[in-house]
């Protein structure tokens, strides 16, 4: 009989991550706020995306999405060419951001009790 698969070992500090769903298939998480966080820091969705490691078309299908998730859209671009194009978040995307990193720091802060007594009985992958 095979042994049981180890427990992965555990990081420094635990992470404790938000995802907000909105409906099946429509959600906000860490994800889609680094690349909004991207957007915002460099002006660009290709900047964006190639710190986070991924395509542009990816990046930019993850911003029509998030772009269709709210009333208003949170990213606003320019067509590239000779001057180049950009990208910036627009007042929906600031507030979308900033109220997604507080439920973050919140949840991270009101959690952090329970957070240890996981990390107390974790078991760690022997080596």
């Amino acid at each position: 009989m095979p042994a049981p698969p180890k427990a992965p070992s555990p990081v420094a500090t635990p992470l404790v991550t938000l995802r907000v769903d909105f409906a099946p298939g429509v959600r906000l998480g860490p994800g889609k706020a680094d690349l909004l966080e991207g957007i915002r820091d460099t002006g660009s969705i290709a900047a964006a995306g190639r710190r986070m490691g991924m395509s542009y078309k990816r990046a930019w299908l993850l911003v029509e999405t998030m772009n269709a998730m709210f009333a208003a859209p949170l990213v606003a671009s320019s067509k590239g060419g000779r001057d180049g194009g950009g990208a910036e978040l627009t007042e929906a995307g600031r507030t979308v951001l900033a109220a997604f990193r507080a439920m973050e720091e919140k949840l991270r802060t009101t959690a952090a009790a329970e957070t240890a007594t996981l990390v107390g009985l974790f078991r760690p992958a022997d080596d």
